[in-house]
């Protein structure tokens, strides 16, 4: 489903400021493979998420989803295979538009634009139905705007328009950091909920270790730009934290240094 093959990412080439994100990095999901993918600051998760996004154009390597090299696509030209749901709870919607206009944007995804734009009492069930399952209540709330919701609202909301066209690839970044814990984990048990429900193939970056074994079939973990560990089956499902650390420190000759995923 999603080939990485030989991926390198320098950013300020040729300035003092030079950094290497991305070493040669190649990896492969098999089609609904659910893979949380952790490591320090500077390890390069969130480097290469957007280099399958499309938002950084990469030095070397190519990329493949669904068969399809999108090594050269923009961002744009992906959308409409991907999902993506960000950290921060007001990039993924329009503020200032109605929740089921934003509903509608990412029910449209992907499609040929043409004047018509009128949202039928049949798309407005279906949005009832689909918000319904958030428990959030939001499917009384159609004409309210996104600006108005809190931000686990915000955040569910956009999970639900992330999925709503079944892309063929999942890209989480951190989206359940910027809210307090309760809410968060609402969100991944509805994380969890909808992607084995739509058999969703998932790349799930997470700053917590214990999410990262809680969830998901596989985790990977990155140190300096390269894929240090890749765990999965048996081996994840008996994964603790400790076993984590003792196998990262044993890879990479260091202790990992990251206070947010050892106190989260």
């Amino acid at each position: 489903m999603l080939l990485v093959n030989g991926v390198s990412k320098t950013f300020n080439r040729g300035t003092v400021n030079e950094k290497t994100a991305l070493h040669n990095v190649s990896l492969h999901l098999n089609e609904g493979d659910f893979v949380t993918l952790i490591g320090g600051n500077g390890s390069g998760k969130s480097t290469l998420l957007n280099c399958i996004a499309g938002v950084h154009e990469v030095d070397s390597g190519s990329i493949i989803i669904d068969g399809k090299d999108v090594t050269k696509l923009p961002e744009h030209k992906r959308a409409g295979i991907l999902g993506r749901v960000f950290q921060d709870p007001l990039e993924g919607t329009a503020a200032n538009m109605w929740i089921e206009e934003n509903m509608a944007l990412a029910f449209r995804r992907g499609r040929r634009r043409t004047l018509r734009w009128g949202i039928s009492g049949k798309e407005r069930e279906l949005y009832r139905t689909l918000l319904s399952q958030l428990d959030l209540g939001l499917e009384n709330r159609l004409s309210v705007k996104v600006g108005l919701l809190s931000g686990g609202q915000r955040q569910a909301l956009t999970l639900l328009m992330a999925i709503l066209k079944q892309p063929k690839l999942l890209l989480l970044d951190e989206h359940t950091a910027a809210l307090d814990p309760k809410t968060a984990a609402k969100v991944l048990s509805l994380t969890a909920k909808f992607v084995a429900r739509e058999k969703l193939t998932t790349l799930m970056v997470t700053h917590n270790m214990r999410d990262a074994i809680r969830f998901g079939n596989r985790l990977i973990m990155m140190y300096e730009g390269r894929i240090l560990l890749d765990i999965r089956g048996e081996a994840k499902q008996e994964l603790t934290v400790e076993d984590l650390l003792q196998r990262f420190g044993q890879a990479s000759g260091a202790e990992f240094a990251n206070d947010r995923a050892l106190l989260s």
